[in-house]
């Protein structure tokens, strides 16, 4: 269990001001100056020893990514760009950061950049982040008033960076679709390579991270790679941010370590499963695109990028969504499944078409109208429509689908079986009648 004085959010919750005072209180924007001097190769690799994953979804080391651009700055200036469209469902991690601990990430943003070798940065935030923009506008003003930031700033690298707020598409929480709307066009995920290491934004060498993933940085640097890679089992470092949400009896957002236990994790800060153990079903540990587990799997096992995948699903964004007993499994996956049809941006013929099938397919699962071999085709399309996009959303539409048929099938089967056994009945009390 993570004790308060290794928390790097250390006002999550909003008990505290936001502002560049109280921040300072907390230890942000201390020996700044410092670690920019000492030159994006350090920091790269200090980034790289802490074992930082990137906290947005995939779990890439972050230190290495930050490595791809390249070392030396012509003609095209390298951007760096931050990834706060945060829309996946069960998620709500990178909003607290922003709204409360805004001064944090900007920080982060500053180091970041400077590992790059870039002066601008821009965070894209998600449509419906209105108090989200407000609270970064007045940070970043503060900053600016400050001379932390800005040209000629105190910290001794220039740096400007700006917010821009997105229209509330999913579609550009994908990197390429995002560097496509701050472009100002249609947000539609671009093919790779080429890379945005190479050509990014304005086709120019950029990095894309996640909010959580930049606002950590700092706090590593200050406190040491050792001290963040400390945390966690080999190759899952650190703290991290889990979202729970569902059928718990306290739900929260909370920083802890990583590979704590799932029941650590729900005994400690959510008051248990709501009707005790034994009524937990099944979780999705890593927001919705990512495999529901079963209890029995799920119940000890580490919450980390490496043990989730070998449950076949994922740590993802760490949004996990516990669902009990009482919970239709067949409904929640469909709705799910209309989710991602609605949010595919129809670039790949495999997602525009196949999400469209596979959630009308769900649709009449959810209610038995359907046949016993459907599930088989079901499950063919998925893996059609899986790994042939562009983009993941292909991925995240087909995962939750497969993760519903390999554990809970025979629920499938069951609910066929009550909806034809009385029209069965009814067709027998027919035929007798003549």
């Amino acid at each position: 269990m993570l004790l308060d004085k290794d928390r790097i959010f250390t006002n999550l919750y909003g008990l505290h001001s936001p502002s560049l005072e109280a921040a300072k209180k907390r230890g942000a924007w201390h020996l700044t100056r410092e670690m920019l001097a000492m030159g994006p190769d350090w920091i790269c690799d200090q980034i790289k020893a802490s074992g930082l994953r990137g906290r947005g979804g995939a779990g890439f080391p972050t230190g290495l990514k930050w490595t791809f651009m390249p070392k030396e700055v012509r003609e095209r200036p390298h951007y760096l760009v931050v990834n706060g469209d945060e829309s996946e469902p069960g998620t709500c991690k990178d909003r607290e950061i922003m709204r409360h601990d805004p001064h944090l990430f900007i920080e982060g943003c500053m180091v970041a950049s400077r590992a790059m070798r870039a002066h601008k940065c821009y965070v894209y935030l998600r449509g419906e982040y209105i108090a989200e923009r407000h609270a970064m506008e007045l940070a970043i003003k503060e900053a600016y008033e400050a001379k932390l930031i800005g040209q000629d700033n105190d910290n001794g690298w220039d740096f400007d960076i700006y917010v821009h707020h997105g229209a509330g598409a999913y579609i550009c929480g994908e990197e390429t679709a995002l560097l496509e709307s701050l472009e100002g066009k249609k947000g539609q995920p671009r093919m790779k390579p080429p890379f945005p290491a190479n050509a990014g934004l304005y086709g120019c060498p950029t990095t894309v991270n996640n909010v959580e993933s930049i606002a950590v940085a700092p706090t590593i640097l200050r406190r040491g790679a050792e001290w963040f890679a400390g945390f966690g089992r080999p190759n899952n470092s650190g703290t991290k941010l889990f979202c729970i949400s569902g059928h718990v009896n306290k739900p929260c957002n909370v920083e802890e370590e990583m590979s704590i236990t799932f029941r650590d994790l729900i005994d400690t800060h959510c008051g248990g499963i709501r009707g005790g153990w034994d009524n937990l079903k099944a979780v999705i540990p890593g927001g919705s695109s990512v495999p529901m587990v079963p209890a029995e799997q799920i119940m000890d096992a580490y919450m980390d990028f490496d043990t989730l995948r070998d449950l076949k699903s994922g740590l993802g964004t760490a949004a996990v969504i516990v669902m009990d007993k009482d919970t239709d499994l067949i409904k929640a996956i469909a709705r799910l499944a209309y989710f991602y049809k609605h949010e595919s941006c129809g670039q790949c013929t495999p997602c525009r078409e196949g999400t469209g099938w596979m959630w009308r397919v769900m649709e009449r699962m959810v209610k038995g109208e359907a046949e016993h071999d459907e599930i088989d085709t079901l499950l063919d399309v998925t893996k059609q429509v899986e790994g042939h996009t562009i983009c993941a959303l292909g991925d995240a539409a087909a995962w939750p689908i497969q993760g519903l048929i390999r554990h809970f099938r025979p629920e499938i089967e069951d609910r066929i079986n009550q909806y034809r056994l009385p029209r069965a009945m009814v067709q027998g009390a027919v035929i007798a009648a003549e």
